[in-house]
């Protein structure tokens, strides 16, 4: 932002701002439109515009009820978006414990759970597995980083689907994969 705006203005662009992209949190909020954090909370509350947590667990419920090919227990991150057999956005959150313990940067096996998961989650199939992967870790992530992964499903070929992901972090892309998922068979 610019100029300052006026308190009706600066809601009508935050609403819009927070329709785009609903995973920011007050303190990016107040770093975009130049105010405190308290001002973005009064805000919010003005507008009845629940704080990130909660408007990530209203978009991460909706995205889990779609889901068929892993239970929630199994998804790495927070499933905030799904559109089945077309795309999805996961969210993870890292901490110290995901990170090696000198340099504090998260260690890969995290960071790619957290890709074939959405991967396979997007899929509209009872039992997706990973036949191969293509990946590519572009930057250190450190611990306290906020992961954003979006999936979208390139092809499909048969019982074979290719699904891409890229993962962000707010500085810039970290991650990106080809995932080829293979629809298996559940057996009874």
């Amino acid at each position: 932002m610019k100029k300052k705006l006026a308190k009706s203005e600066r809601q009508q662009v935050l609403q819009k701002t927070l329709a785009e992209n609903p995973f920011l949190t007050d303190r990016e909020l107040a770093d975009i439109f130049e105010v405190s954090i308290q001002t973005i909370r009064l805000d919010r509350l003005e507008l009845d515009i629940p704080e990130v947590r909660k408007r990530m667990k209203n978009l991460a419920k909706r995205a889990y009820s779609k889901v068929k090919s892993v239970s929630d227990c199994e998804i790495v991150g927070e499933l905030v978006d799904v559109n089945l057999n077309k795309s999805g956005v996961s969210i993870l959150e890292t901490s110290e414990d995901m990170a090696l313990e000198k340099s504090q940067i998260v260690r890969g096996h995290h960071i790619f759970a957290h890709a074939n998961t959405l991967a396979i989650a997007i899929l509209d199939i009872d039992l997706a597995l990973t036949a191969s992967t293509k990946t590519k870790f572009i930057k250190p992530v450190y611990a306290g980083s906020r992961l954003v992964a979006q999936a979208t499903v390139n092809t499909i070929k048969g019982d074979t689907f290719q699904i891409e992901v890229k993962t962000k972090v707010k500085e810039g892309r970290v991650f990106e994969g080809i995932f080829t998922i293979f629809a298996g068979q559940v057996l009874s």
